[in-house]
């Protein structure tokens, strides 16, 4: 097997779908530790990607790995589809105790976000009776068929969307759908109820409103404080479930367990993904019974819930208690947060800086006036820092570009200032004009 990055990217070129690439530049991971990642050829980056926030615990954690070798060798395969084990009820249990909500739940177990946003969706007519689901323009539920016909994103606007699903602007205070509003998250929230319901269909025909605590591929939006509360008084004036995709954010990240704890609400379902199984593949849904319940077979799959990856969750869990993730996840990230304000003094690019906990995004703009945004001088950005020994993400809508920052849990002050003044002499290097469109053509990410 070849070692060499070029020839792994020829392979790959050769080899591998595009329809499963979104590529910033040629990296090749070959080992990671902690915060950090080294490629094939043995360069080390610092990661502020988290690779898509899925590397919570970090990389090669040791509690995580030893659940996984401790199951492999007590059986390669264990489903949960016309079997039970202990793993899995070991997992949900623990579940259900992590998140909020005195009343009876239960625990769905995935493969993904993707699957796990299509079976909360599947199962809500069953248990309401009701088809419609209201969603945000913006927002990102997996890349699954009905993952898509939930999503806002731009991305998917290939798609042929049925009819049940409505989206709806979700308030995002640097760019607001409703600038004039006083006060942006209740122009948002009687946009739904005066306007849509008054005008396109009623709240009774409604099953469920399906939010992101924080919308990271639309942008990493944290909205106002208000949001949440005031969405879930109106799903509870009109008898309407709250669902919450913490797919992303969830498990620690914000600097609570789940990002919809900062504002108070409890949702009726919680989507979970990513970092759940540590690096293996697993989603859950955990919700009232009576969704979960609504119908029996209506969504498993061979390998869902399989031993394997519950107990890589069970780790997980374990890890992010041990270590007091969540707790570094507040302390780090706000620290992180003043630094990239500081960069943001510094660089004209940088129009706005917004997060919670450990993600942060950092808009780059053409004109702070304008909010122009700067598309090609993302990619070059991102291209740059891979070039300067870390590892950054750009999300976003349109021509918006913005930095996505979801580094590990694990990561430290001192990583902090590390990655940040890597990304402040990336900036200073494409502002420059030192990095060239060509160098960047192949790797333009969306």
């Amino acid at each position: 097997m070849a070692v060499n990055i070029s020839q792994i990217a020829e392979m790959d070129s050769g080899l591998i779908s595009e329809a499963t690439k979104i590529r910033y530049y040629p990296f090749v991971a070959a080992t990671g530790d902690g915060t950090r990642l080294t490629d094939v050829e043995g360069k080390e980056y610092i990661d502020f990607t988290g690779s898509w926030a899925l590397a919570n615990t970090g990389y090669s954690h040791p509690v995580v790995k030893q659940h996984i070798v401790d199951q492999l060798n007590r059986t390669t395969f264990a489903s949960l589809v016309s079997g039970m084990h202990e793993t899995a009820l070991n997992l949900a249990e623990r579940l259900t105790e992590i998140v909020p909500g005195d009343f009876h739940k239960k625990v769905w177990f995935g493969l993904s976000g993707s699957d796990a946003s299509e079976t909360l969706a599947r199962l809500l007519p069953f248990a309401t009776g009701k088809r419609r689901i209201v969603t945000f323009v913006g927002g990102w539920h997996g890349q699954s068929s009905i993952g898509m016909e939930l999503s806002g994103h731009i991305s998917f606007s290939h798609h042929t969307r049925g009819g049940y699903v409505t989206r709806v602007p979700y308030p995002n205070p640097y760019r607001p759908p409703f600038p004039d509003a006083p006060d942006l998250a209740e122009a948002c929230v009687n946009y739904i109820e005066n306007y849509i319901f008054e005008l396109l269909f009623p709240p009774d025909e409604v099953a469920a409103i399906y939010v992101e605590a924080v919308q990271s591929d639309g942008g990493d939006i944290v909205p106002p404080p208000n949001f949440l509360p005031l969405l879930e008084q109106l799903c509870r004036r009109h008898d309407i479930f709250l669902a919450v995709d913490e797919v992303k954010v969830g498990m620690g990240r914000t600097g609570e367990w789940f990002g919809f704890q900062h504002s108070g609400v409890t949702p009726d379902a919680v989507v979970l993904g990513k970092s759940l199984g540590g690096g293996l593949p697993l989603s859950a849904v955990v919700a009232r019974a009576e969704i979960l319940d609504a119908a029996t077979g209506a969504a498993l799959f061979t390998s869902s819930g399989n031993a394997n990856s519950c107990a890589a969750g069970v780790g997980v869990v374990e890890a992010i208690k041990q270590d007091g993730l969540v707790e570094n996840a507040g302390k780090v990230g706000a620290y992180m947060n003043k630094k990239l304000k500081e960069l943001q003094g510094k660089h004209e690019m940088i129009g706005d800086v917004r997060g919670l906990g450990m993600i942060n995004g950092v808009e780059l703009v053409r004109d702070r006036e304008t909010k122009e945004p700067a598309s090609t001088e993302a990619a070059k950005v991102v291209y740059r820092a891979y070039e300067l020994g870390l590892l950054v993400f750009y999300v976003g809508t349109a021509n918006v570009r913005v930095l996505e920052i979801t580094p590990p849990l694990v990561m430290t002050e001192a990583d902090v200032d590390e990655g940040v003044a890597i990304l402040d002499q990336a900036i200073s290097d494409v502002e420059q004009g030192k990095v060239s469109d060509e160098k960047v053509a192949a790797y333009a990410g969306w």
